[in-house]
């Protein structure tokens, strides 16, 4: 957890700047998390050591994430998304645990130095004194003084009622769920979160084959994609890709897309790429996975529950949807465009499934192209094909014990987007 951290000396270890570190740092969403731990205590010993100069994008990304040197921090965000989540993570540690700090630490944006100062407590305001009720005759001589605290009673009153009505306005907006599906997914107790497919996975190509989860998260995918004797420029090209966090358009739009629909529940969203995550990160809370297990390889642990299968019989080519068990009328195998931006069918799937690795619910939006993947999320944003999916798969709609299933959807596609979708097949999954 302390590897970016050169030296700890004692003069560290007194301080108690760095004691208030490792109090966060034993904290849960610190211990789960595989990057945020060496990514504060770098930004901590720099700071509190007064090496600023250290803390710029560049030297951070090739110090806390390994990144080369000479790479390009404005086409790889990886440092800027990671210092987003832990500021993050220090605010919800001071609402929380950490609520009765005397010394809190931030790190005001646009920068990357953290700050420390005292966390002064709110006191509990005096007691409005009522003033008694005066004899006549001694009120003339007190009238200039009461009508001089008019103005102030009536700014007073108006406070309380404004920050009333704003009390009321905001309970309001969090009691109202998020449409189903999500409202299974996104809740106030729990965070969600949507784990994006990486592009960076177009490896597989030069590799010839589909990356399994295990040698994604080792990144052992790299060995055969450079190879012995390849020109350094490709080698060198195939390493930078491989640094660097990258996405789809269609991705984003999913992301942006499940932040409208969950409206004042979105401060629950946490978006991240896939390399970001951690098997331990599973076993507790609720998921979205985007993209298919091409782009995405944890949608593979899931595989096994789902009936429709995406199957790409060459790696790189066409792919389709293999129907496990079809129905009358239903075919076995549902193809797609023969390649993304061109025009026709498309298909995807939106499923809602147990997770099997922990308490909470997972939701996949897979398609066979980019297409696919956005029309899932066009479908979840439009109210009337929300309601003929639920109608199609019968839905309870009950937050707490959801109605898991899978669907099937079909889009026609123009011009690389689609343009309309329809139902082509449900299924309920059993828990």
């Amino acid at each position: 957890m302390l590897d970016v951290v050169d030296d700890i000396g004692e003069d560290l270890k007194c301080d108690a700047r760095w004691q208030l570190i490792e109090r966060i740092l034993l904290t849960d969403p610190f211990k789960k998390s595989t990057r945020l731990p060496g990514l504060l205590c770098y930004l901590a010993e720099r700071s509190i050591h007064g090496h600023l100069n250290e803390l710029t994008e560049q030297r951070i990304g090739a110090a806390v994430f390994g990144k080369p040197p000479d790479y390009s921090p404005a086409e790889d965000s990886a440092v800027r998304v990671h210092v987003r989540q832990l500021r993050l993570r220090l605010h919800e540690y001071f609402d929380s645990e950490g609520r009765d700090e005397t010394l809190i630490v931030d790190i005001p944006k646009g920068s990357y130095a953290l700050v420390f100062h005292c966390g002064l407590r709110e006191s509990t305001p005096p007691p409005v004194e009522i003033p008694a009720l005066v004899p006549v005759a001694e009120r003339s001589e007190k009238s200039m003084g009461v009508r001089q605290m008019f103005p102030w009673l009536a700014f007073a009153a108006a406070l309380v009622c404004a920050v009333g009505w704003y009390h009321a306005h905001t309970t309001m907006q969090k009691s109202q769920r998020p449409p189903w599906p999500l409202n299974a997914i996104v809740q106030d107790d729990q965070r969600t979160t949507v784990v994006l497919g990486e592009g960076n996975l177009m490896l597989r190509l030069l590799a010839g084959k589909e990356i399994p989860l295990q040698e994604f998260l080792n990144r052992d995918y790299l060995k055969s994609a450079v190879t012995p004797g390849m020109p350094e420029n490709e080698a060198r090209l195939i390493n930078y890709i491989s640094a660097s966090q990258l996405t789809s358009y269609a991705n984003v739009f999913v992301a942006t897309t499940l932040v409208r629909l969950t409206g004042p529940h979105s401060d629950q969203l946490v978006i991240r790429g896939a390399s970001d995550l951690s098997p331990r990160d599973l076993e507790r809370g609720n998921f979205i996975f985007v993209g298919s297990s091409s782009s995405n390889p944890w949608v593979s642990l899931f595989e096994s529950k789902l009936n429709f299968e995406i199957v790409e019989a060459i790696v790189g080519e066409r792919s389709y949807f293999r129907n496990k068990q079809p129905r009358p009328g239903e075919q076995d195998v549902y193809q797609g465009l023969e390649h993304a931006g061109s025009e026709g069918e498309d298909f995807a799937t939106i499923s809602l499934l147990p997770n099997s690795r922990g308490p909470g619910s997972v939701l996949i939006l897979q398609g066979l192209s980019h297409e696919g993947t956005e029309a899932a999320s066009l479908l979840l944003a439009d109210p009337s094909d929300r309601a003929k999916l639920e109608q199609a798969v019968g839905v309870r709609d009950d937050s707490r014990n959801p109605t898991y299933f899978e669907a099937l959807i079909r889009a026609r596609a123009v011009a690389g987007a689609p343009v309309s979708v329809d139902i082509v097949s449900t299924r309920i999954i059993n828990p």
